[in-house]
């Protein structure tokens, strides 16, 4: 018995939908008969799934068709597998698409938005500089410039970070992924057999599958849309105090640059030094931040 439930549990293990399939079998060969045949389940399960079955010795032959080498064991397995492993991990891809945003989710995205015209309109940026400049500008009198952009680039980092930990649902992620993953692996095995019946049911799997994408965009979008909303107006602020010549043209050593370089100077293209300058080390400090608070960041 614990044999054929080791069998089972790694079946659903390595996909979940093998506990429905499972349960179907198991479900005809309790109606009156211990015997099944593939035309009596074929309307409810994939012939991968049957095959994996008599490949696994879940299924024996019997007198006219197959039965189940141990009806208990395959009935405790699902008790405790398909009613735990299999079901939250169900639960988790159906919700993915379940995703809501709440009030200030969407003002925060209307919000960035408009703080996006700050770039090409100067009345914006004055207004929206001069008004982080109250929080930021003591210590900008205190620090040289390129000290300012160091400490705004750690805090972006810092709660960049903790916004994308407590907002982003890994799990749900991580369960769409490995869906994808599932789905991907038996239509290579379906195609290597020619099963066309099989890659059919797979297509047709896949196209529902597709419909979680928007789901996951808006799981991956909603921390997007309040880094922005608290990124843009200290990326504003630093751009209105340079173009404004608020801030005496300082130099500093980049590198890549091959030697000192004013704020004003581009380095690549219209990139400017100050901006290339903010951005590595908005890079370095989310990386050491990420690390040092242990905080993933992406599906496992």
């Amino acid at each position: 018995m614990a044999r054929t439930a080791q069998k089972v549990e790694s079946l659903i293990a390595e996909d979940s939908a093998m506990a429905d399939a499972l349960s179907v079998v198991y479900e005809r060969t309790d109606e009156g008969s211990d015997e099944v045949e593939w035309g009596d389940v074929s309307d409810d399960i994939t012939s991968g799934q049957w095959g994996r079955m008599i490949e696994k010795g879940i299924l024996v032959d019997g007198i006219h068709g197959f039965e189940l080498a141990n009806p208990d064991a395959v009935e405790s397995a699902l008790d405790d597998s398909t009613g735990t492993t299999a079901a939250t991990s169900s639960a988790d891809v159906d919700d993915v698409d379940g995703t809501t945003w709440s009030k200030w989710d969407k003002l925060a995205a209307v919000a960035s938005i408009g703080l996006f015209a700050g770039y090409s309109i100067k009345s914006v940026r004055s207004v929206v500089g001069g008004a982080v400049d109250v929080f930021i500008g003591p210590i900008e009198s205190a620090v040289p410039f390129y000290v300012v952009i160091m400490i705004l680039a750690m805090l972006t980092g810092l709660y960049s970070t903790l916004l994308q930990d407590n907002l982003m649902d890994m799990d749900k992620m991580g369960a769409y992924q490995q869906r994808m993953k599932d789905i991907q692996k038996r239509q290579k095995e379906a195609r290597e057999k020619g099963d066309e019946q099989e890659m059919e049911r797979i297509r047709e799997e896949q196209m529902d599958a597709m419909g979680d994408q928007m789901g996951m965009f808006k799981e991956q979008f909603r921390p997007m849309v309040w880094t922005m909303f608290l990124t843009i107006p200290v990326f504003l602020w630093m751009y209105w105090r340079i173009g404004t010549g608020a801030v005496v043209p300082q130099e500093i050593i980049i590198p890549m640059a091959g030697g000192p370089l004013a704020w004003q100077e581009g380095i690549l293209g219209p990139m400017q030094a100050w901006i290339i300058w903010y951005f590595l080390c908005s890079m370095a400090f989310t990386q050491l931040i990420r690390k040092a608070l242990n905080i993933q960041t992406t599906p496992t």
